[in-house]
């Protein structure tokens, strides 16, 4: 197991651990709401399970490594004007907790060798009686440290398909349980003032805390003061750190990475990632996971210097084969470059978790035999002037719902939505190839088919039924993840694309719903003897397109006969 692997596993186990007490100190004040009695209970069951000397262990040394961890991860953080806004609320917060948490932490723990009791009534009432405002400061400081651990463990979580389901009801429960605790803390707080106005509970609190209850305190506070120093003393050393791997890093040399747009980063040969670069360089990059290799959106196309960089890490190799990267698409935050690169990433920097997911060959961009659908419904503008716009768009809603359905379940993926028509893809992601020509006619089946059940249910509501006409071609089409930010998406371009759309358009002029390409009916096997044949011309392409004017009849009928075939 590597360095950078075991430290990610400490940082999450040392968390969860840190998370399961925050959790509980939180349960616990909720039964403040019940009553006073109620919380002391609780609180006497949770002081005795995070004292017993194995927990206790575990969470003194899970708090001793997340903090090094942190402090680990600032010192070796390359470029933290790139960071996302939970990475840079992890990190403050993450620094912020110590500070906040560590006069309680004394006051409960570390005055024992004075005699003081330390039960949860006494510390409590400690605190809403001789010193109120630390009531407020803490429960500050666990709410902050509740919100510290909510991100880190979304961040671990959300590219899980369970979480994904369950994330508007965890993110519910995560904003319910500090607000309930909160409430039942300052009910409790409520009932001590209630105790507090007698002077004789008051001259014997003293008494129940300890004879050396001053002199604890004062050690607390001066403790407190040191570990102020402390803390100040490691962000200062990480700070020294980081100032002279800067300097190391000027002092070395300096390489370049080409990106786009004639952008470039300058940086010392294998002291950084590629990401890290991107982020020195003000070039936007996606990486949801903050760059810990396991998201793989920042995911780069070496186009030169392939041959200068060390073959992927196990690690790596595991997320190219999973995405089925081809050859040339590296992980940004994996790779440390000692020669010049050129690169273009690969996703838009506004990348979504769930799009994270698309298959990197079809975002990489290349070439690849694939089939085509276009359909389009006939008459639909003279439809629409005469209805009211809500029934038009439910109209056209039930339209596209029956034919994504029909093309999903046949293995062909919707592109887009032309008005009021589609462009649908075969055999463009994982998809057989040799079965897309075949996938894209019984799409055109089904899509008949299910036009046919739509139009005996809207019956009552059409004056007449609802046509469409279906072009279709298989041939090579550039394959890729094209447009700009939020609204890039993966498509097809080419000839292939703009024969099968002028395909449909042939289809209004021979009064067919159907018209195929020889092209795509000879790869789907299917036979078309006695079926009416032209040779189409197309605008704007130079040469004709032989195609077959396809009975629907006998399109369903081979559908069904080929699906039959092959669930069998």
């Amino acid at each position: 197991m590597n360095w950078e692997r075991l430290r990610t596993r400490t940082r999450l186990a040392s968390g969860l651990i840190l998370f399961a007490y925050v959790l509980s100190h939180l349960l616990n004040h909720a039964a403040g709401l019940v009553s006073y009695e109620a919380l002391l209970a609780g609180g006497n069951r949770f002081l005795w399970f995070w004292r017993l000397p194995p927990v206790q262990f575990l969470l003194y040394g899970a708090l001793a490594a997340h903090v090094a961890n942190a402090l680990y991860a600032l010192a070796t953080l390359r470029a933290p004007r790139g960071l996302g806004a939970l990475e840079i609320f992890r990190l403050l917060s993450g620094f912020a907790l110590p500070p906040l948490l560590i006069l309680h932490v004394l006051g409960t723990v570390g005055v024992a060798p004075f005699g003081v009791r330390t039960g949860y009534g006494p510390v409590l009432m400690s605190i809403w009686v001789l010193k109120p405002h630390l009531a407020w400061l803490q429960s500050i400081a666990l709410v902050l440290a509740w919100a510290h651990g909510c991100v880190g463990l979304h961040v671990w979580l959300r590219f899980r398909d369970g979480y994904r389901r369950l994330r508007p009801a965890l993110g519910g429960a995560a904003l319910l349980i500090p607000v309930v605790s909160l409430c039942g803390f300052v009910t409790a707080g409520h009932e001590i003032d209630h105790l507090v106005q007698s002077q004789a509970f008051l001259d014997g609190l003293r008494d129940r805390l300890g004879p050396n209850i001053d002199q604890a305190s004062a050690w607390a506070v001066a403790a407190q003061e040191r570990g102020f120093v402390l803390m100040a003393a490691a962000l200062g050393l990480v700070l020294a750190f980081r100032l002279g791997s800067e300097w190391r890093r000027r002092r070395l040399g300096q390489i370049v990475i080409h990106y786009p747009e004639g952008r470039r980063a300058l940086i010392a040969g294998g002291t950084v990632t590629v990401l890290e670069a991107s982020r020195l360089a003000g070039v936007p990059h996606a990486a949801i996971c903050g760059g810990r290799g396991r998201c793989s959106t920042c995911r780069v196309r070496i186009d030169e210097g392939l041959e200068s960089l060390a073959a992927p890490e196990p690690e790596e190799a595991k997320v190219l084969a999973r995405i089925g990267a081809p050859p040339g698409i590296r992980l940004a935050c994996q790779i440390r470059p000692t020669a010049d690169l050129r690169l273009a990433p690969l996703l838009p920097a506004t990348i979504e978790p769930d799009a994270a997911l698309v298959d990197a060959a079809r975002a990489a961009g290349r070439e690849r035999r694939i089939a085509v659908l276009f359909a389009d419904l006939r008459g639909f503008t003279g439809l629409a002037e005469s209805r009211l716009p809500f029934d038009v768009v439910y109209l056209l809603n039930r339209y596209f719902r029956a034919m994504t359905q029909a093309i999903e379940q046949a293995g062909g993926r919707v592109d887009k939505f032309l008005g009021d028509g589609i462009m649908a893809l075969f055999g463009d992601g994982t998809a057989e190839q040799a079965d897309a020509a075949a996938a894209a006619l019984r799409a055109a089946a089904a899509m008949l088919e299910a036009l046919d059940r739509l139009n005996e249910e809207l019956r009552p509501d059409l004056d007449q039924p609802l046509r469409m006409g279906i072009g279709l071609h298989y041939g090579r089409a550039i394959v890729g993840v094209m447009g700009y930010g939020p609204a890039a998406g993966a498509t097809a371009i080419g000839d292939t694309v703009n024969t099968a759309s002028r395909l449909e358009t042939a289809t209004k002029e021979f009064g067919v719903a159907v018209i195929a390409s020889n092209a795509l009916t000879e790869a789907a096997g299917f036979a078309c003897e006695g079926m009416r044949r032209e040779v189409i011309q197309l605008r704007g392409r130079g040469t004709a397109v032989p195609a077959v004017l396809l009975e629907p009849e006998r399109l369903k009928a081979w559908a069904t006969t080929t699906a039959e075939g092959k669930e069998s």
